[in-house]
């Protein structure tokens, strides 16, 4: 949650409304047919377990018996075979935390071009891999309608997500109580939430293998708290003599300020554990997603003491991890506030960071992923809350494109993952927000950006040493930066492995700006560059290079012919449109 006033938020709940369902004709008549997509390749979870059989559906217009499936791990074939019929089964190797990319060609083409594809994770917990979605409208929906949402949610290979302002009150998350729960209740800003459409998210998100996080903070109570049994005591304070409350200022329709407590007072953690458990009581959360407001100030307890808020999340956080040792636990770090101790060295089972000034390049938004891996003992995976087009949020409109897409690439190369899948996607930190949507080619975009984050998550999200190759353009219109994003320039970052070297190609040749949000959807697509030849230089005797993209060939790896003079590479990229994947084996 953004640590500013939500002043401007009113007019976005108020344009946005509620979020019904998002691809439903009905519901949205006037874009419906700019953001209509309908994916060709489907599974039938999000993610899957070692030993699950994976059940494949297609939608083309291609007879399926003219297709070749081929099922690749890094770039290695495991196994190819025709299609009968427009769904099948297929087996993955038995080991745990990989990545799989699937893709399917004509049998008569023997280029074997991809004609469609899609990846499949194979993990047994969620926290390796982590992937975010959200859902935040919880209106009285159909089946039907959660249905279609969630499958959006795990076509997107989302294996979590976040239930963002799905309870009553802060300080009492439960409407009515354990054994009588209430069947609807109004939200912070009086929208009537109804359990039914909770109970329907959970159980749907978690038949597809997703894990399903409740959303609250970790300190706020409202103006009728007093009646819920929390005391004086327990606040944070402006000011050594308890004159005023700290509090996160909010104006009607919002149905109270938020007041602030101290989150290291072991009585208040132990009355929100209690009050959280109730909630596990009756709804089936897989776990707790622990908010904050980033930094406050100088702020002081019941007794004038000043209190170090960033480390009074500590406590804080082991004391729910100890009551609750069987859920999952994650929390967000407003610009980093709090990331580097104690968040990152916590028990909490992944790191993220919602992003706000001055973080607002595209260098520092890399420097969040590799700061985070390292405050967690390079153990630890990100997902950044990163609002696109932001200053277009609070009017209708469509996202733009090339301004998430490099966005995307930058993260994704980087090991991070992007909050931004839900009901419609996400520009705002009020999350029901739905002003700015996706067109149907965007999503086909993204979805196939995604695919490629997941089937090559072994390369990008599965440890590594971060390095800088000195990557040489050998074309006097490409320029080279390495290690860094520039303007103008193609821009790579290099990573590790014992028995390889992953090098990714970010093209910024065509960018209007460096600063990632592409804040009024102004960023331009990059200008496409064909066989491009570069030299790298490599560690040792090179036994294969190839390349893939989710801009070429719907993300299949293909092998490139490579020429090696002494400890360098020449080597041609066939097409370089936003991020191109280049691997060297040794």
């Amino acid at each position: 949650m953004k640590k500013v006033s939500w002043s401007l938020l009113v007019c976005a709940a108020l344009l946005s409304g509620s979020c019904k369902d998002y691809y439903d004709v009905d519901s949205d008549p006037i874009t419906f047919g700019e953001t209509y997509f309908k994916p060709v390749l489907n599974t039938d979870m999000a993610v899957y377990k070692p030993g699950d059989q994976v059940r494949f559906s297609l939608d083309s217009d291609v007879n399926p018996q003219e297709l070749t499936v081929c099922y690749t791990h890094l770039g290695e074939v495991l196994k190819e075979e025709k299609l009968t019929g427009s769904s099948w089964t297929w087996s993955p190797p038995s080991d745990d935390f990989k990545g799989y990319l699937v893709y399917v060609y004509k049998q008569d083409d023997p280029q074997k071009k991809a004609l469609y594809s899609i990846a499949v994770d194979v993990s047994s917990e969620w926290t390796k891999f982590p992937r975010y979605g959200f859902v935040s409208s919880y209106e009285r929906l159909s089946t039907d309608a959660i249905q279609r949402n969630i499958e959006n949610l795990s076509r997107f290979h989302i294996n979590g997500v976040q239930f963002y302002d799905w309870k009553y009150d802060h300080q009492k998350p439960l409407a009515g109580t354990p054994e009588n729960p209430a069947e609807s209740w109004p939200d912070l800003i009086g929208r009537i939430n109804y359990k039914s459409t909770v109970d329907g998210y959970i159980h749907a998100a978690q038949d597809k293998g997703m894990k399903a996080m409740f959303y609250n903070l970790l300190f706020g109570a409202l103006s009728n708290a007093a009646s819920d049994g929390v005391r004086e005591e327990w606040y944070l304070f402006k000011d050594a003599d308890r004159q005023e409350k700290d509090l996160h200022p909010l104006d009607p329709p919002f149905r109270s300020s938020i007041y602030l407590t101290n989150p290291a007072n072991v009585e208040w953690q132990e009355y929100l554990n209690r009050r959280h458990q109730e909630v596990y009581d009756v709804f089936d959360f897989d776990g707790f997603h622990i908010d904050q407001l980033g930094g406050r100030g100088t702020v002081y307890d019941y007794n004038g003491n000043e209190v170090d808020l960033a480390q009074a999340y500590k406590p804080f956080i082991e004391s729910t991890i100890a009551v609750f040792p069987d859920k999952y636990h994650v929390m967000n770090s407003v610009t980093q506030y709090g990331q580097e101790s104690p968040i990152g060295t916590s028990e909490v089972d992944f790191l993220y960071t919602e992003i706000w000034d001055p973080f607002n390049s595209f260098d520092q938004l890399v420097g969040i992923i590799h700061d985070n891996y390292r405050y967690s003992g390079y153990k630890k995976n990100s997902v950044l809350a990163a609002y696109m087009n932001y200053g277009r949020s609070n009017q209708p409109g469509f996202v733009n494109e090339p301004g998430i897409v490099l966005t995307n690439a930058v993260i994704f190369a980087n090991g991070g993952a992007h909050l931004e899948i839900g009901e419609h996607y996400l520009t705002n930190e009020y999350f029901p927000n739905n002003n700015l949507q996706l067109r149907g080619r965007t999503k086909d975009k993204l979805i196939t950006y995604y695919d490629f984050m997941v089937g090559y998550q072994n390369l990008l999200r599965d440890g590594g040493d971060v390095f800088e190759s000195a990557v040489q353009a050998q074309r006097e219109d490409v320029q080279i930066s390495n290690g860094n994003a520039v303007q103008g320039r193609v821009s790579t970052y290099g990573r590790r492995f014992s028995n390889r070297d992953v090098i990714h190609f970010v093209n910024f040749n065509n960018a209007s700006t460096m600063e990632w949000r592409d804040n009024n959807g102004t960023q331009r697509e990059p200008n496409t560059l064909t066989d491009a030849t570069f030299k790298v230089p490599v560690a040792g005797s090179v036994q294969k290079v190839w390349t893939a993209s989710p801009d070429v060939d719907a993300g299949a790896p293909q092998e490139l012919p490579v020429e090696q003079q002494g400890n360098e590479i020449t080597v041609t990229l066939p097409r370089l449109q936003y991020w191109d994947m280049l691997v060297i084996e040794y």
